[in-house]
């Protein structure tokens, strides 16, 4: 363990400073729209920023080194998929967002077919994201909980209880500045955090190069040998009979990186949240496309981190999810050491801060306004807000402890809970595209079915989880139109018998 008291010293002055600075920076709040939206408009560079430092996470960070680490680097190719479907976004979505007076991205379903659908969607959206971001959450504790175990600091605590302790500190910290700055807070704490991250990872890049023999081009050379560099494959070791069991081929990552991109910048809250904040169609669509390229960028950045980890640690006893945490805590020198374990904090409350604002605007504007007999004046309405961010933060931190020493890889454990009710959103959203109104009956039918039969497809078949959107999607889609069908069937049949 080189951790020392320099390492501790830069981590303490980061959380401190991280949310003192938040709370700062988000000034007044005056209603509910304004702690959860920002009546000022924010910067399109801010705004790109902050999408980005919100879908990294700890996992990027800690877990997908671990993909490469394990395998190669063929998860790029999911990156090229995440741009087409972010200019899909910006091409259909994001003008649609900017009509009217939109808070949240279910407020445009309403408009399209009636409140049930958006109350059913925004619950929908809600625990897909208090376990995916659970997941999230627990892999921020293993760098403080090895820490923890490393130091003997509660000698006679559980594997469980040191993650929650970990977990613990992290969510307080981070529900301080979500808590009194608003979304104004969370955004501008995004920027400075993506800075603090990529200097970490690009730090852990050039002293991995320093440490392994060889020359950089040698030790390109020696993984490209190996295959660890590999970023297309075109067809599964398996043939094309495997075509839609393997997750990591040309065509999953186009087409399945597209959809899923499609669904989690179109129609996640966590996402849109930011996007309103840009204040107009033009910046916002410059922040979501920029947004691919800044995210494929990270993507070859630590893959390429893990890749280099397989030569470091030859032979190693740690998992795919704690190779990156170990050879931080391990390896490098004082002062570097808290340097990057801040820049896992900075990626990891990024995530978690959206994730409690995110879950709290949605509950505030589509759930609990909405459903009022009286109308709640706007110092009364940001009271609500603070409460139900403080709840949000709790529960999320409570379920972060059932993925505590999960054996998959989080990061894909992640993305997989996510794409399982994604396709059912993003079926709903491309219903609102359409010039025909559809009944609101069929929609929510078509939107039922769409979970369902998503959760029958991952239960029953081999299907690799970067297709779960698409099948999702199509099953919504489909059914809707099939069920609006027999509607109006129904409906012709009684207009010529009366």
């Amino acid at each position: 363990m080189t951790f020392s008291l320099l390492d501790a010293i830069i981590v303490i002055l980061y959380l401190g400073g991280i949310a003192t600075f938040g709370v700062l920076i988000g000034g007044r709040q005056r209603s509910a729209r304004d702690y959860f939206v920002s009546e000022r408009p924010v910067p399109w560079w801010a705004i790109c920023l902050t999408i980005v430092a919100t879908e990294t996470s700890a996992l990027t960070f800690l877990s997908l080194p671990g993909v490469s680490y394990a395998g190669s680097m063929v998860f790029l190719q999911l990156a090229f998929g995440y741009i087409l479907g972010r200019i899909a976004v910006a091409i259909f979505l994001i003008p649609r967002y900017f009509e009217g007076d939109i808070s949240t991205a279910y407020a445009l379903l309403e408009r399209r077919f009636s409140p049930g659908v958006r109350r059913g969607a925004s619950a929908v959206f809600m625990g897909t994201r208090l376990f995916a971001d659970g997941v999230r959450l627990y892999t921020t504790a293993i760098p403080l909980a090895l820490l923890i175990e490393g130091f003997g600091l509660f000698p006679d605590a559980d594997p469980v209880s040191i993650y929650l302790i970990s977990m613990s500190v992290l969510t307080v910290l981070t529900l301080v500045y979500v808590f009194y700055g608003g979304i104004r807070a969370v955004i501008w704490t995004d920027v400075v955090q993506w800075g603090i991250y990529i200097l970490g990872a690009v730090i852990s890049l050039v002293i991995l190069f320093r440490l392994l023999p060889g020359s950089p081009f040698e030790l390109l050379g020696k993984l490209a040998e190996s295959g660890k560099l590999q970023i297309v494959r075109f067809l599964p070791d398996g043939g094309w009979a495997a075509l839609l069991t393997e997750p990591y081929t040309l065509l999953a990552g186009l087409l399945g990186g597209t959809v899923l991109s499609m669904a989690s910048h179109g129609t996640d809250q966590l996402i849109v949240q930011r996007v309103l904040a840009a204040g107009a169609p033009a910046p916002a669509r410059k922040a979501m496309i920029m947004s691919g390229f800044v995210i494929l960028f990270q993507f070859a950045a630590f893959l390429l981190v893990g890749a280099l980890l397989s030569l470091y640690f030859d032979n190693s006893a740690y998992t795919s999810n704690e190779v990156f945490a170990a050879f931080i805590l391990h390896e490098l020198p004082p002062g570097l050491t808290g340097l990057i374990v801040a820049g896992i904090l900075a990626a990891a409350m990024s995530t978690l801060s959206s994730s409690i604002s995110a879950l709290s605007s949605a509950t505030m504007l589509d759930l609990i306004i909405p459903l009022r007999t009286s109308k709640l004046d706007d110092s009364r309405a940001l009271r609500y807000s603070r409460t139900v961010s403080l709840f949000w933060a709790v529960v999320l931190l409570l379920t972060a402890v059932l993925f505590v020493q999960t054996p998959s890889t989080v990061v894909e454990l992640a993305l997989s809970i996510a794409s399982y009710t994604y396709g059912g959103l993003l079926g709903l959203f491309f219903l609102s595209l359409l010039r025909r109104r559809l009944r609101s009956a069929a929609v929510t039918t078509g939107f039922f079915a769409g979970i369902v039969g998503n959760g029958l497809i991952i239960l029953l078949t081999p299907l690799a989880w970067t297709w779960y959107t698409l099948s999702g999607s199509i099953i919504t889609i489909v059914t809707a139109l099939v069920t609006q069908h027999i509607l109006q069937s129904v409906s012709s049949g009684k207009g010529e018998h009366s």
